[in-house]
């Protein structure tokens, strides 16, 4: 039998079918959100509040629930489970701009450049501790078990980052590990929870798994390629901002391994932060349209997205799947 190939479409997908999908469901995650990050120390709130309000599309959170639509969940245990996802979620981006220096992101300012370091961290460490308060009231080991772990996991992969960080010659399978545990892991544990809470089988956790893990990798790898093509008005972030910080994704990596001696000098100069300027960054994006990263890039996100897809097989046609279909779509489409 030949297998059925995902002709991904060449328009802008949406996740409004997503976000339609689970709109009430997430309305009570978002209750949950917001009653649980208060606290007696007014700037908790404040500061926490200034980035889960700051228009993220609630990605991992809408993954849990459009997963538990996908196999019927009928119960509400995953309302508060989306909700310690989120958290652990915006804890690592507090703790991801202290460490990365960053000063905006969503094209706002970042916590860090208005509260400090040692505020933006410590508040971190808060929604970090609440979301094992979640998981802890649901009394499930296996979901406690799964979101600890991808915990542990996002904080290897930053250790990993930062110990590979503005080495040019990383190589693309020490990139992959990085953003399969940076990125992928946490969408591969809000699949999964739902069918713990389902009380599904093994064979569809890991389906579920699957789906999140490879759409965590696909995403990450189009967001590399978006910062030589893209803008701050369609994507929240200016062209080069990756560059100019000296981080090394993937275009970098292979357009750095296919150029030749200069342009590999020029890539060191540029990753070690000797090269940032606006004609840097011109030089920068003719070297990787010339070398095809982009296109090379993309591909590779086209190929885990069809693995996303694939995973969904053992299901049957639904809203939710469609919906989860075209989320995979949408996630490779932003670049176009």
């Amino acid at each position: 039998m030949t297998a059925t190939v995902h002709r991904f479409p060449q328009r802008q997908a949406s996740l409004d079918p997503m976000i339609a999908l689970v709109a009430g469901d997430l309305n009570l995650v978002n209750a949950v959100i917001l009653d649980r990050m208060q606290s007696q120390i007014p700037l908790i709130p404040e500061l926490a509040g200034h980035l889960i309000a700051g228009g993220g599309k609630r990605m991992r959170p809408m993954l849990t629930l459009a997963s538990a639509r996908l196999i019927g969940y009928e119960g509400t245990r995953h309302h508060r489970l989306a909700a310690a996802v989120e958290f652990i979620h915006t804890a690592t981006l507090l703790h991801d701009d202290v460490v990365d220096g960053s000063d905006l992101r969503r094209g706002r300012r970042t916590a860090n450049t208005i509260w400090g370091n040692p505020a933006t961290v410590l508040v971190g460490d808060f929604l970090f501790s609440r979301s094992f308060e979640l998981m802890v009231e649901d009394g499930s080991q296996k979901v406690l078990k799964i979101l600890s772990s991808a915990s542990a996991v996002i904080a290897e992969g930053e250790v990993n980052q930062l110990t590979a960080a503005r080495k040019v010659d990383l190589g693309e399978e020490r990139y992959l590990d990085i953003i399969g545990a940076k990125t992928a892991a946490l969408f591969a544990a809000a699949c999964r929870i739902s069918a713990v809470v389902a009380e599904r089988n093994d064979a569809e956790e890991r389906a579920l798994d699957a789906y999140g893990r490879n759409l965590g990798i696909a995403f990450q790898l189009v967001d590399d390629a978006i910062d030589y093509v893209s803008d701050a008005g369609t994507m929240g972030k200016d062209a080069g901002d990756d560059f100019r910080e000296g981080k090394v994704t993937l275009p970098v990596i292979l357009a750095y391994a296919r150029g030749g001696p200069d342009e590999r000098k020029f890539w060191k100069d540029a990753v070690e932060g000797r090269r940032d300027s606006d004609e840097d960054l011109a030089r920068a994006i003719e070297l990787i349209r010339a070398t095809r990263a982009i296109d090379d890039t993309l591909a590779r996100a086209r190929h885990y997205g069809q693995r996303a897809i694939d995973a969904l097989g053992p299901f049957g046609a639904s809203d939710a799947k469609a919906a989860m279909v075209e989320a995979v779509e949408f996630a490779i489409s932003r670049a176009f």
